[in-house]
């Protein structure tokens, strides 16, 4: 299953759009992945992710994603920016959606010292989590900045990811990058249109989407864009799922 996924988003490149703000609470890790695998034998499918919340944006995703009848995968944290939002996963949960996990603090310097930093974070975003979803469902993780990013080596070497990918396959666990971005936690903060033509260049062509979205306090946009997203995508011939269940679906087909 991993590696049908690894298949899709392998080969990657970075576009030139990260930048870490150590000194923000929510740094910006759009490296936009593109696949280089650009055709698949299954059905056209897309995943929308949310990385870095919940925030107060997050309710009024959930209540389009639900009037549309649309499934996504949330990659939470669990930051001091976001504590008070921490129970709406429980929402997430009951209306059908998948909780996935990031990162507890989202610090580059502080989770990519080491492997033991790294699965610290996660520990302790395992138990900020823990009153409102059940542990064993939390098997899939994004890592900030995604699996390929070169900032983790300034702190724990140049050989970091490529641990904290094998570690996290040990584990029993599955990982997963983007292919296609939004690009709207970026320092341009594109509004609803721009995000929208950001997802459209991208996506172009590839039958398995994973679109790369945020559902942080400064994303009001997304939200503005999501119904325009949906849309396009529902336009485009595509089916909606949830990152395992597109694993599932891939799984199947083997």
């Amino acid at each position: 299953m991993l590696g049908l996924l690894l298949a899709i988003l392998a080969a990657v490149v970075h576009l030139l759009y990260h930048q870490e703000f150590a000194d923000t609470d929510i740094p910006n890790d759009c490296f936009a992945v593109a696949a280089a695998t650009r055709e698949t034998a299954l059905p056209k499918q897309v995943c929308l992710t949310f990385d870095d919340g919940p925030s107060v944006n997050t309710r009024p995703i959930l209540e389009i994603l639900a009037r549309e009848k649309v499934p996504a995968t949330f990659f939470v944290c669990a930051q001091d920016i976001n504590q008070e939002y921490l129970p709406m996963v429980r929402t997430i949960v009951q209306q059908g959606h998948q909780v996935a996990m990031h990162s507890a603090s989202h610090r580059y310097a502080k989770i990519y010292q080491s492997s033991e930093a790294f699965w610290q974070d996660i520990k302790t975003l395992r138990q900020a989590l823990e009153p409102y979803l059940s542990l064993e469902d939390l098997t899939w993780l994004r890592f900030p900045g995604g699996s390929t990013n070169t900032v983790s080596h300034r702190y724990g070497g140049s050989g970091i990811m490529k641990e904290l990918k094998a570690e996290t396959e040990e584990k029993g666990w599955h990982w997963i990058d983007w292919n296609v971005c939004g690009e709207d936690a970026t320092a341009s903060h594109p509004d609803a249109d721009r995000i929208l033509r950001n997802i459209q260049e991208d996506a172009k062509d590839l039958a398995t989407c994973v679109v790369l979205l945020h559902d942080t306090r400064a994303t009001a946009q997304t939200v503005e864009a999501l119904p325009q997203i949906i849309a396009w995508f529902r336009e485009e011939g595509y089916t909606f799922c949830t990152v395992e269940q597109l694993a599932e679906l891939q799984s199947a087909g083997e």
